[in-house]
């Protein structure tokens, strides 16, 4: 069973919307696939204490799957640099999700994005066909 990491924006992101897609999307892939969210732990945003452990543990995260599934709705340094380690260090499948028209993505994330498509649905219906296992 392949582990998929649930990167987006969490910082100055309302918390709902960070969560929501989350955990929707751990309801349509969790039978197929082991899901890991940072947002399981209860770190603060602008703690200083805490940053370098956030970092750190999503970092961890990163490593430890098999594909990273992003939504990408809006800029995020974090989510960034996620993409970046795991497609450009690490060698692994990024498929991202997103609102936003090829013209109007980044070219960052075009380039290190495996794939994107317009919407979560898409996305799982991409991670099922490819990478679940029968």
């Amino acid at each position: 069973m392949k582990t998929i990491y649930l990167s987006g924006p969490i910082m100055d992101e309302h918390l709902g919307t960070a969560r929501e897609w989350r955990e929707s999307a751990k309801t349509k892939l969790s039978p197929k696939f082991r899901l890991l969210d940072p947002m399981r732990r209860n770190f603060k945003d602008r703690e200083v204490d805490s940053a370098n452990e956030i970092v750190e543990f999503d970092l961890q995260d990163v490593r430890d799957a098999d594909i990273l599934l992003v939504n990408y709705n809006k800029a995020s340094i974090g989510t960034s640099m996620e993409v970046f380690y795991a497609a450009h260090d690490l060698g692994k499948f990024v498929i991202g999700f997103s609102p936003f028209s090829f013209q109007d993505c980044s070219p960052w994330m075009v380039r290190y994005c495996t794939k994107i498509l317009p919407d979560l649905e898409s996305a799982v219906h991409y991670l099922n066909t490819h990478f679940a296992e029968v």
